[in-house]
């Protein structure tokens, strides 16, 4: 017998194995309990146009799962895409109760909980909503916003150096923090760069060492801001080994500061599937993202070491006082190697938190 608290904590987990292969789709997870309460099926959605969580646990599950119950991370679909309708596949298989952790928010898909009411199934939704809001984070944020969920990512020194007096910054981090930074890129959709890093460092933006000698399935769309144009003709990014969008002015506008119209640049990724993207490079552009209010969460890399001088993380963020500042609420501190890996979200300004919270 498993309870469905329990069942839906491993649907959240089964959710998690389609980070970075499901956009524009959401991750999500399926348990099937039979009419015993015993589990005779699941499954996660793996990949766009491919099966659903729920199609997967129901084929897993076959006549058993007739008279049980229905776990699932997100509201089953109500409408037929590349998929048909999970709403109806629930119901034709005789499932009996459906328990659901978070409303669907986008309008085509949506209403499939009152679908199955319609047809005579119970539903009770909310069950570890939390965690499964956590787990589906990049997507829900990004359809609410119809923009891509932003990460900063950056590597610095303990003083906040990203580059030496003379340039050099390969390798500020350890081989371990580099290999975890490769765990960060599978899991999104698009990787940012701007043409400063392109030039000065060449970077391919690919993944490639991933823990256990496991290799990606998919690649990430790499994405270069590049205002007028400059990256060059047989710069690494044009390798090949991965999807690659030269973002320029002509293509996108400019916005304020005369660069590329970074609000017209997320509404172009979300236009082409991405809904999670990882800004990489560099502190300019890096603070032009912040400036903007574009940024949703940061993970850092701090090595234990000292510079004293060189190029800062992070500059230009529009940023002139004390009462200005970005405040960031930890939600993890790990060790990678001998360097700190922390990631933060962005709290919001008063003024940007809803009435009465």
């Amino acid at each position: 017998m498993v309870t469905e608290d329990e069942a839906m904590r491993r649907a959240v987990a089964l959710a998690a194995r389609g980070l970075g292969t499901t956009s524009p789709n959401p991750v999500v997870g399926c348990l099937l309990l039979g009419a015993d309460g015993a589990v005779v099926g699941e499954g996660f959605h793996a990949y766009a146009g491919g099966p659903h969580a729920e199609i997967v646990a129901l084929a897993q599950a076959g006549e058993l799962a007739r008279g049980g119950t229905a776990v699932v991370t997100l509201e089953p679909c109500n409408h037929t895409g590349r998929t048909g309708p999970c709403s109806q596949a629930l119901i034709a298989a005789g499932i009996k109760r459906v328990v659901i952790a978070v409303d669907d928010p986008t309008p085509v898909a949506a209403g499939g909980a009152a679908r199955l009411r319609d047809a005579g199934v119970q539903v009770e939704t909310g069950v570890r909503r939390a965690e499964a809001e956590a787990g589906n984070l990049a997507w829900l944020t990004a359809v609410r916003r119809t923009r891509p969920y932003l990460t900063w990512k950056f590597a610095a020194t303990l003083d906040g150096r990203s580059a030496a007096a003379d340039g050099t910054s390969q390798w500020i981090t350890s081989s371990p923090a580099r290999i975890d930074v490769h765990e960060l890129r599978s899991t999104v959709d698009a990787v940012i760069a701007g043409v400063g890093t392109v030039v000065a460092d060449d970077p391919q933006l690919t993944v490639r060492e991933l823990r256990d000698g496991r290799l990606a399935i998919t690649q990430p769309l790499r994405v270069v801001v590049d205002t007028a144009g400059r990256t060059p003709g047989d710069a690494r990014i044009r390798d090949g080994a991965a999807p690659t969008w030269i973002a320029t002015a002509a293509d996108l506008g400019t916005g304020p500061d005369g660069r590329v119209d970074l609000s017209a640049l997320m509404a172009g990724l979300y236009a082409r599937g991405v809904r999670a993207a990882l800004l990489e490079g560099g502190p300019t552009l890096a603070g032009a993202f912040l400036a903007a209010g574009l940024v949703d969460r940061v993970v850092g890399y701090v090595a234990p070491k000292l510079l004293g001088a060189g190029r800062s993380a992070l500059v230009d963020a529009g940023i002139g006082t004390i009462a200005d500042a970005v405040d960031l609420d930890f939600t993890d501190i790990t060790q990678i190697g001998p360097d700190l890996r922390f990631t933060a979200s962005l709290r919001p300004k008063p003024a940007d938190r809803p009435e009465g919270a």
